[in-house]
């Protein structure tokens, strides 16, 4: 992409500079590059900088900018829609033509919404579909997955496909995924598999075993989605009486999946179906028999950055390319969160853009400038849904302290970090506000190193130092 890692700088003010910079100078750091920006809340000024100009891989920190664009372009309370359609009319019971089921782009859909659709299309009369049911993924493109996302990475729950046309299996709303929960057998026999929700979408390939106790057999139990299908292949070891082992696994083609569920939901239902399963776009004339608005983005965002969900960045990312540009793209969306940037006095040239949740390791952002886009959104008439949507650090109920509830407990740092987290190979960072007498705004960057834990206990030592000391 031509984006050049500048040279570092050093700049200081505040009585904790120089504990600031012994950390930044530890031997933990050998080898790798770190990048600090401290703000003053009230005015902005830099208080301190090492490396701050210097283009690093932000990880999940990517979201602050994508939830912030979102806040900003679609505004706090934008609702994804889904839509039940029909080409055809009802006469006695029978709709004579096509049911289409529309997606929007809405992560929060469950299992049972689809049987609510159902109950509501017999409560208008509907008894019998004579034509195809049709799922209708065309609002977003067909690139299911951004350009830098990994094999590897595809079965993962962070890795699953965006659709338009997508469901979740729990509320934690990680659409496009379903649980998979392995529990001991019989000692020697393959154990338990339960899916939730319950369907026939995937096939199980069970070459586990059940021994009787976790140090028996050959290795941990694995359970993993084979590439480019939906066999979910189960191996290794677990314990008779253990704890069950829950993966949430990624499907392959989320809008299949969901015709799968609705399809079923319509013969459970007792709705006589003459047609077949289609895939294609709902024309223009069709009117809308039902519809269902998600959660508000304001909402949304507790999930979102709290838990720090992948697909819904990447989610929001293409609805605001489809909303202002008209297309449903990742290419289309990043257009959009830069000139967002450019409106609050961020230049996006500067900076490599990829996707909207930073899981691609080509996404280079400079601290100085994440932590100043931080300081400019304390004016923005969405702000306190931003800032209440930050992980708190040592807050332990999970929809407070989301990824930050077990780091800087019992410190002069607990419910007192606002932040969000980031986490790649070799990357993490961590950005957001400092709730103090003297408010600060700050963003750690930390990239190029070998042994997470130490990095990460780095970036607590620097949080120690700026909550316990102050200005």
């Amino acid at each position: 992409m031509g984006c050049k890692k500048g040279k570092g700088t050093l700049q200081q003010k505040g009585k904790w500079s120089s504990s600031l910079h012994r950390i930044l100078s530890d031997h933990r750091l050998k080898g790798a590059i770190a990048g600090v920006s401290v703000r003053s809340a009230k005015t902005g000024d830099l208080l301190f900088n090492y490396n701050g100009d210097t283009r690093l891989t932000p990880a999940s920190n990517m979201k602050l900018i994508t939830g912030a664009a979102a806040l900003e372009m679609l505004g706090s309370d934008y609702h994804f829609t889904t839509e039940v359609c029909t080409d055809g009319e009802i006469h006695d019971g029978t709709l004579i033509g096509n049911l289409y089921l529309r997606g929007k782009g809405d992560p929060t859909l469950l299992r049972e919404d689809f049987d609510h659709f159902v109950s509501e299309l017999k409560s208008i009369g509907v008894k019998r579909i004579e034509g195809n049911v049709v799922a209708d993924e065309s609002w977003f493109d067909d690139q299911h997955l951004s350009e830098d996302m990994i094999w590897s990475d595809e079965h993962e729950y962070y890795g699953a496909q965006i659709s338009a046309l997508t469901v979740s299996p729990n509320t934690d709303y990680d659409a496009g995924t379903i649980m998979v929960t392995v529990s001991g057998g019989e000692i020697g026999s393959a154990p338990e598999v339960v899916l939730h929700p319950k369907t026939n979408y995937v096939d199980i390939d069970n070459l586990a075993t059940t021994v009787s106790s976790e140090e028996e057999g050959e290795g941990e139990l694995v359970i993993k989605r084979n590439h480019g299908s939906n066999t979910i292949t189960i191996s290794g070891t677990i314990s008779q009486f253990g704890d069950p082992k829950t993966n949430w696994i990624a499907v392959w083609n989320p809008s299949s999946y969901v015709m799968d569920l609705f399809f079923e939901s319509l013969q459970t239902h007792h709705i006589t179906l003459s047609g077949k399963k289609e895939f294609a776009s709902t024309p223009i004339h069709a009117k809308t028999l039902l519809s269902k608005k998600s959660m508000p983005l304001s909402e949304l965002l507790i999930p979102f950055m709290k838990l720090s969900n992948n697909g819904h960045a990447e989610v929001l990312l293409k609805e605001m390319g489809r909303i202002h540009l008209g297309k449903g793209s990742f290419e289309a969306g990043l257009e959009v969160v830069k000139t967002f940037l450019r409106s609050e006095g961020l230049n996006p040239n500067n900076m490599c853009l990829r996707d909207g949740s930073g899981i691609s390791q080509m996404n280079l952002i400079q601290p100085n400038e994440l932590s100043k886009l931080l300081y400019t959104l304390q004016s923005k008439n969405w702000f306190l849904s931003f800032f209440d949507s930050l992980p708190v650090a040592g807050a332990q109920e999970r929809s407070v302290g989301g990824t930050l509830r077990e780091r800087l407990r019992q410190t002069s740092a607990e419910n007192v970090i606002f932040a969000k987290t980031g986490s790649l190979i070799g990357v993490t960072s961590l950005s957001g506000y400092i709730n103090t007498k003297k408010p600060l705004v700050f963003s750690v960057m930390m990239n190029n190193f070998l042994d997470e834990e130490e990095m990460e206990k780095i970036e607590d030592e620097i949080m120690l130092i700026l909550t316990g000391d102050g200005l």
